[in-house]
């Protein structure tokens, strides 16, 4: 157990809606396992109260160490903030803010749980030269950053809508490329990883048939996306015989970084938590 003073520290998740966040299930558990007294609880932030909020944070509101920030607050707060570090000003988003030295500080950890995911899950993933990402939205800025940061010589961006994907290259330099859904079965061929970031397969829209096969030796097909765990794309990867990662430990492990700061302990994603929140996915499916 550890020992906690009274003013235990207290942290949160804001979003609009919020009702839907897992968070509060995950830093809950971490906090039992450590024998911590400190909270963590959703808070519904519209966004004209988000200035706000922010200001109250600022003020030193009772015991509030920081917290989480979904949509659609991602890009607003991180005008409100302080400071934010190198990761959230090239994702273009923030999602962990925490105080330290009387100032409100923001980082960005999705680019952290999306390899720590396939850290845990498929060593060696980081071998390949190079990705193809699904998609040009917002989620698709930290799968990059995180790419680049591994060190992926080429990047290539597929999207429906091909002036996203090119302002996204553009904001990401010479080594992310932009390309047109029709180019997708010819970009596969050699690519080492794929990453869907979409939606698609979700609610019923059809998936296009890929030829998951085309790509290198030991390639890896994985999903942001962690509802259903096995997603239409992932299950199409697997029913050709390549080997794929769910979105779920992303999930889990962008929420490492934050509970250090709050709380001052480094927690372990474990199996049990995983299955604690595979039970609370299928409660509520």
């Amino acid at each position: 157990m550890v020992d906690v003073a009274m003013n235990a520290p207290r942290a949160f998740v804001i979003g609009d809606p919020i009702s839907h966040s897992r968070s509060p299930l995950i830093h809950r558990y971490w906090l039992a396992n450590a024998g911590i007294a400190g909270s963590y609880d959703p808070v519904e932030v519209k966004p004209k109260d988000l200035p706000e909020f922010v200001a109250r944070l600022k003020d030193g509101a009772a015991g509030i160490a920081g917290g989480n920030v979904t949509l659609p607050h991602k890009q607003a707060i991180a005008e409100l903030v302080d400071t934010t570090d190198e990761t959230a000003r090239q994702i273009g988003a923030v999602n962990t803010v925490w105080l330290e030295d009387g100032k409100l500080k923001a980082t960005n950890t999705d680019s952290h749980g999306f390899a720590a995911n396939l850290d845990a899950s498929a060593l060696g993933w980081d071998k390949a030269q190079s990705a193809l990402v699904l998609g040009a939205g917002g989620a698709s800025r930290a799968i990059i950053h995180a790419l680049l940061a591994r060190g992926f010589g080429s990047v290539r961006i597929v999207n429906r809508t091909q002036s996203r994907a090119r302002e996204l290259a553009e904001r990401f330099g010479p080594r992310v490329s932009a390309h047109a859904m029709e180019d997708l079965p010819d970009l596969l061929i050699g690519t080492g990883l794929f990453v869907n970031t979409t939606s698609l397969g979700m609610g019923g829209t059809t998936v296009p048939e890929l030829d998951f096969t085309a790509m290198a030796s030991g390639a890896l097909v994985t999903d942001i996306v962690y509802v259903p765990l096995q997603t239409p794309i992932l299950k199409m990867a697997t029913a050709q015989g390549l080997a794929t990662v769910d979105g779920l430990g992303m999930l889990l492990h962008q929420a490492v970084p934050g509970f250090e700061k709050w709380f001052g302990i480094r927690p372990e994603v474990t199996t049990e938590l995983r299955q604690l929140v595979i039970a609370d996915m299928e409660q509520h499916a």
